[in-house]
């Protein structure tokens, strides 16, 4: 056995306990919560630090209203009853940001022209930072609820139109409650996933 430095309770918390929630209770995320959450998030590693994820957390009543109109059917009723959906972007632009996050070499150089890796790295690091957005918001007692049904198009349009940010996918936040809440899933065994070599 391990030690960890984190306690069961901890552990439990972030991985072992947490769940997928789909219903909602009245109780409020506050701007000091996301801001938590975000500086959390931030200290996570992503390549050449270029950390090319961009949040917006539609908190209102309009602005979830607004992507729960970009969701599937299933997933809008839980965007427009969480307190927040938070909408994880990947700015494709993100090497404009490097001298200031990389300056100890020209890592700007690195992507310039090169869409493909430019795509692939901004979708890359903006999905561990998604990851990290989830252990975050868990840590500071919040449940989340990940989704990728939704209209990815338009959901670009209605909150990054003039921008080089596109979504990568979208994560309700707040209080959940029991119900609607799946029994868990199977996950694979480490001998099924995974091998020491």
């Amino acid at each position: 056995m391990t030690d960890h430095l984190l306690s069961d309770r901890d552990l439990d918390l972030i991985f072992r306990s947490a769940r997928t929630h789909n219903d909602w209770s009245d109780r409020a995320v506050s701007d000091v919560q996301l801001r938590a959450i975000y500086d959390l998030m931030r200290m996570g590693p992503t390549s050449a630090n270029c950390e090319p994820a961009r949040i917006v957390f539609a908190k209102s009543a309009e602005a979830r209203e607004k992507l729960a109109a970009c969701a599937s059917g299933n997933n809008a009723p839980k965007i427009r009853q969480a307190p927040v959906t938070a909408i994880i972007g990947m700015d494709i632009k993100f090497y404009d940001e490097l001298p200031k996050l990389f300056p100890h070499t020209d890592a700007r150089s690195w992507f310039t022209g090169d869409d493909a890796l430019i795509r692939e790295t901004a979708f890359r690091n903006s999905s561990l930072q998604g990851a990290y957005f989830i252990i975050a918001a868990r840590a500071i007692g919040l449940n989340c609820g990940p989704m990728s049904g939704f209209d990815k198009e338009k959901v670009d349009a209605a909150f990054f139109a003039g921008t080089d940010i596109e979504t990568n996918f979208i994560c309700s936040i707040g209080y959940g409650t029991e119900k609607n809440l799946f029994p868990r899933s199977p996950r694979l065994s480490f001998e099924e996933a995974a091998s020491i070599i």
